[in-house]
This record gives structure tokens, sequence and C-alpha cells, in this order.
């Protein structure tokens, strides 16, 4: 049973389709259109906005997978893709922990959390694209 288990594995992913630049492209478009809907709740003081853009954070930054060859890297050692690749994950956990504690903290009507919690999101976001995606 184990190793009919194994081959179903296996051949999933085999045939499961790679995670493109376009597929992260998209992802981080949906991520600031997010971003900008959690704004927009902020300003109009109305939480069912605030929770729909945080909401559309999770589920976007959870897709988003980080470069996994050495040519999306640009970078010649495996070492470093690795640590890049932890790098991109640990800022993946970070932001959806972040979307979260966005909503919490606001549906509590703790505002100035809320918006400390969407500054170390927009922190996270630019060290991605500074340490990751070499801006």
């Amino acid at each position: 049973m184990k190793k009919i288990y194994l081959i179903l594995v296996l051949i999933t992913s085999i045939y499961a389709e790679a995670y493109t630049k376009q597929n992260r492209i998209d992802d981080m478009q949906k991520m600031a259109e997010a971003m900008s809907l959690i704004e927009t709740g902020f300003f109009y003081n109305n939480k069912d906005i605030v929770r729909d853009g945080a909401l559309k954070l999770s589920k976007a930054v959870v897709r988003v997978k980080p470069p996994l060859t050495k040519e999306e890297s640009k970078e010649p050692l495996a070492k470093r893709v690795k640590l890049k690749i932890d790098l991109s994950n640990d800022i993946v956990s970070k932001i959806d922990e972040k979307a979260k504690t966005i909503y919490n903290r606001f549906d509590a009507k703790d505002a100035r959390s809320s918006i400390q919690a969407y500054t170390s999101i927009v922190k996270q976001c630019m060290k991605c694209h500074y340490e990751i995606r070499h801006w």
C-alpha cells in the first residue's frame, strides 16, 4: 500500500505544473491589490474591506514560491540558493501571520496595532524584493 501511495505521489509531482515567473508576477499583483484593499479599509474605517484584503493577501502569499533554479536566482552556488529559499519561505510565513493580525486587531478596534502589522508586511515585501529579487 505504501508503495502505491509513493508511486502516485511521484507521478503527481512529475506532472504538476511548475511555478513560473508569470505565476509569480500574477501573485505579486494580487498581493499588491490586497494591500491596497486593506489600506482602503483603514481609510474608510471599514472592517469588512480590511478583512477582504487580509484574506486575499493570505491566499496570494501562500502561493508565492521562491526561485528554485540557479538561472532564476542568478546565483551559481547552491548554498546561496538554499538560503534564498529559506528566506523567502520565512517572509511568506511572516506576511501570512501579519495579514491575520491586521484583521484581528482592526476587528478589536485596535487600529494602531493593525497599521503596525500592515507596515511590517510592507517591510517584509521590500526585504524580499531587495534580497531575492535584486531591486
